[in-house]
């Protein structure tokens, strides 16, 4: 069961969400392109459940892929976010604890940086309830590369500022697919990529995070204008290359 900080850090992002869709990162095609390898099928004409899917960003990709996506979001701030910017897309309000959806339905079920928010207890039935014999469960974190040194200092300076054992939300949780059933055997694949984005959209992407939005305004304010002067004496033309490492995890449906 989720514990009110765990609730109140969930729903922070519907305050938040025309933040979240301009400055957050999206994914990149290696992503999609190892889902099909561990799938075994093309996303093209795929019938996918895209659940949590915030303010679209992975629902928009899935769908430039040739994917027949429906959305899933329970989230009104982030759902008013998703229908601006993608009326055609079919969204339904719900949760991964329990998927508006028919059962036997989709051949994919994904969840970009939304596992963490589910109860793995009813989650992974609801999964294996609504996916099609053949199809598979994918989640996947884009998860800040760590072992890049400025990352690593910026990171200590969030642990610092926050009081954090780890600097990001992703990394706070674990990405990671914990199955209560027994019945899912998910595969590993971790891929780097990196952007390049102006220092303010930067700030504002670290801005949008959960641990960000749950604290008082100027404690989070003050901050990211002490990261502001930091980052541009290593990014002096301030641009900041933003590396990842997208962990994702494949498990067929059994």
């Amino acid at each position: 069961m989720a514990t009110p900080a765990h609730s109140a850090r969930a729903h922070s992002f519907n305050r938040a969400a025309a933040q979240y869709a301009a400055a957050r990162p999206a994914y990149p095609p290696a992503l999609f392109d190892t889902l099909e390898e561990l799938t075994g099928r093309p996303l093209t004409g795929a019938r996918v459940g895209d659940i949590g899917a915030g303010t679209g960003i992975a629902t928009a990709l899935l769908h430039a892929r040739g994917a027949d996506v429906i959305a899933v979001e329970p989230g009104a701030g982030m759902a008013a976010q998703f229908r601006r910017a993608l009326p055609g897309t079919p969204l339904i309000r719900g949760t991964g604890d329990a998927l508006p959806l028919a059962g036997t339905s989709l051949d994919l079920l994904t969840y970009a940086q939304s596992w963490h928010w589910t109860d793995p207890a009813r989650a992974v039935p609801e999964a294996l309830r609504v996916l099609r014999p053949g199809g598979a469960l994918a989640l996947w974190w884009n998860t800040d590369a760590i072992d890049v040194p400025w990352i690593t200092e910026a990171a200590a300076r969030i642990r610092r500022h926050f009081g954090l054992d780890v600097p990001t939300e992703q990394r706070m949780t674990g990405a990671r697919l914990h199955d209560p059933t027994g019945r899912l055997t998910p595969v590993r694949r971790e891929i780097r990529w990196s952007r390049r984005v102006p220092l303010d959209t930067h700030l504002a992407n670290l801005g949008s995070h959960s641990f960000f939005l749950v604290h008082d305004a100027a404690h989070s304010a003050a901050f990211l204008t002490e990261e502001r002067e930091r980052l541009l004496t290593v990014f002096p033309d301030g641009v900041v290359e933003e590396v990842y490492d997208v962990i994702l995890l494949v498990a067929p449906a059994p």
